[in-house]
C-alpha cells in the first residue's frame, strides 16, 4: 500500500509539472484548490517544480510530459531503461563538471572582489581593522561588561553582500536573534566580544571568517565577504 501511495505522488507530481510547464495550459485561469486532491496534487507540484527549477533550460519539458504519458499510458517508450540510466548518468556527470566549474569561478571572482573591497574600506574614517583581518566601525558604544565566547547573546542585525543586496534581517522578521557565541561564524563572534549591550557595529568580514569557500544558501556565495549591523541587545544569563 505505501509503495502504491509513492507511485500515486510521483505521478500527480509529473502531472502537475507537466501541465504547469505546458504553454497552452498555462494561458487557462488558475484553478481554486478545494479539496484534499487539488491541495495534494498543487503541493507535490510545487516540490517537484522547485527540484526541476535549477536545470529547467536543460530540460525539454514537451519531452517530459511525452514520456510521462507513454509511461502511463503503456505504450512502447523511446529508450530502454538501461538507455534511459546510462543517458541520465552521463547527464549527471556533465551537470556536475559544469557546476563545479561556475562555482570555481565564481569563488576566484568573490575572492578578489572581497579584497579590492577590504583594501579601500580599511582606508575610510572610523574603519578599525584587527590583526586577523576583522573591519568594524562604531556605529553607537553601549555601556557594561563585554560576552564571552561561551556567554549567549540577543541581537538585532542586518546582513549583506558588498553589492549592498541582503540576505538575512532580524529587523525585518521583527523579533531579534538569540544564540550563543561560540555558535556563529568567526566575525561575529570575534565582533560582538568587542561590543557591550546597547553597541551598535558595523562589521566587514572576509570570507575565511564568514562562509569561506562553501558559502551559505543561495545569495551568500562561495568566498563572499560580508557586510553586517548589528546591534547588541543583552547578554543573556
Amino acid at each position: 500500500m505505501k509503495k502504491c501511495l509513492v507511485c500515486v505522488a510521483v505521478i500527480m507530481s509529473f502531472f502537475t509539472v507537466g501541465i504547469a510547464w505546458s504553454e497552452e495550459l498555462s494561458k487557462k485561469p488558475k484553478k481554486v484548490l478545494k479539496t484534499e486532491k487539488d491541495k495534494v496534487s498543487y503541493s507535490l507540484g510545487t516540490e517537484i517544480g522547485g527540484s526541476f527549477k535549477a536545470l529547467k533550460d536543460e530540460i525539454d519539458m514537451d519531452l517530459l510530459w511525452q514520456g510521462f504519458s507513454d509511461s502511463i499510458n503503456d505504450r512502447k517508450l523511446l529508450l530502454s531503461p538501461e538507455e534511459s540510466q546510462a543517458v541520465k548518468r552521463e547527464f549527471l556527470t556533465r551537470i556536475k563538471k559544469e557546476r563545479t566549474s561556475e562555482m570555481d569561478n565564481m569563488a576566484d571572482e568573490n575572492r578578489k572582489k572581497g579584497m579590492t573591497f577590504l583594501l579601500d574600506n580599511k582606508t575610510k574614517a572610523g574603519v578599525i581593522t584587527t590583526k586577523s583581518g576583522l573591519q568594524y566601525k562604531i556605529l553607537r558604544k553601549g555601556d557594561g561588561a563585554k560576552p564571552k565566547l561561551t556567554d549567549q547573546v540577543k541581537v538585532h542585525y542586518r546582513g549583506t553582500v558588498i553589492s549592498g543586496e541582503e540576505f538575512d534581517s532580524s529587523y525585518k522578521r521583527g523579533t531579534p536573534a538569540t544564540f550563543r557565541l561560540n555558535a556563529v561564524i568567526k566575525g561575529w563572534q570575534e565582533g560582538l566580544q568587542l561590543m557591550s549591550p546597547g553597541s551598535k557595529y558595523q562589521l566587514f568580514i572576509p570570507s575565511e571568517l564568514a562562509y569561506g569557500e562553501r558559502g551559505a544558501g543561495n545569495l551568500i556565495g562561495p568566498n563572499a565577504t560580508l557586510i553586517f549591523e548589528v546591534e547588541l541587545l543583552d547578554i543573556v544569563e
